[in-house]
């Protein structure tokens, strides 16, 4: 059966799965840590579970998990760290399991993330790059690029999408996302056209909008696409188009978001387009709003100087 703190992580990754709805990479990630926490302090009965030990712990998370005296984990994945902790610690005293209390585990504070975004010239060129390849291929990596840029769709969205969850006819769709909540989705004239031109050029029978198309079987390929498929059509666009900076399908969900901030859209209503539960997992785009400012400080500023 194991320890008690084993029995009581299975429980609470039953209960991530069963109560929570949470995603299986969502439950993997959170065994992951947990797992990891639960092999160096040695399995202790959750009351042994203390400030002083996460105190170690946070050291050994910044400094020893290699082996060396430097950060070993960026500030980001060590709070992952945390976060499955503390989570953890809350599912106990839901249980009225004796252990520290959740809300002393304070997160490292990180620095602002920056985020890629494609330029408009750019984002014409990914787009045009498609063209290099021939048929079926084109046309589906055509259709690729503009949902994502037209839906803000993450990767894992994009590649369980059913041709019965788009109705081309409408500007609209509902996606599952994270944590299995639904959002609407809005496309772009561009992009159903994309697609209803993809679509009508197939002859498999997939359900998949995204399928291979194996240059030797061909065109009958039927497998949906997996993401990191998805990842690839857009490294190697971003390689024929000549973009020297790292292109992935989440730098267009980042362009989708920067677009229309740029056009003044509030954050509010990126927030949800994008599926964010918190607002200040949008407010990594304030280069948008820093841009702005800094138009506006051109516009303004010494002007009665002159």
């Amino acid at each position: 059966m194991g320890t008690p703190l084993e029995k009581y992580i299975k429980e609470f990754l039953e209960y991530l799965e069963i109560e929570r709805g949470r995603s299986p990479r969502t439950i993997r990630n959170y065994h992951f840590y947990l797992l990891r926490f639960a092999k160096w302090a040695k399995n202790p009965d959750p009351k042994k579970i203390d400030g002083e030990l996460i105190r170690n712990y946070r050291l050994y998370l910044n400094r020893e998990l290699l082996g060396r005296d430097e950060p070993s984990l960026k500030k980001s994945t060590q709070n992952y760290h945390l976060i499955a902790l503390r989570a953890f610690l809350k599912y106990l005293a839901k249980r009225d399991v004796l252990s520290l209390n959740p809300d002393k585990i304070e997160l490292a504070k990180v620095g602002t993330r920056q985020v890629e975004f494609l330029e408009p010239e750019e984002l014409v060129r990914l787009i045009l790059a498609t063209q290099k390849e021939k048929g079926l291929i084109a046309l589906r990596d055509r259709a690729v690029m503009e949902l994502l840029f037209s839906t803000g769709l993450r990767v894992s969205e994009m590649a369980s999408l059913k041709i019965e969850n788009v109705n081309l006819k409408r500007d609209e769709f509902t996606v599952k996302g994270k944590g299995s909540k639904h959002r609407v989705v809005f496309t772009s004239d561009e992009a159903k056209k994309a697609i209803k031109i993809y679509l009508d050029a197939r002859i498999d029978t997939s359900p998949y909008i995204f399928v291979s198309h194996d240059r030797a079987k061909n065109g009958r390929g039927s497998m949906p696409l997996s993401a990191r498929s998805i990842e690839r059509i857009i490294e190697r666009c971003a390689r024929v188009a000549g973009i020297t900076k790292k292109v992935t399908p989440h730098t267009l969900r980042h362009t989708f978001a920067t677009d229309l901030l740029r056009n003044g859209a509030d954050i509010r209503s990126v927030q949800s387009m994008l599926g964010h539960e918190s607002i200040t997992t949008t407010q990594v785009y304030t280069h948008v709003t820093d841009r702005q400012l800094k138009n506006i400080h051109k516009q303004f500023h010494g002007k009665g100087e002159k």
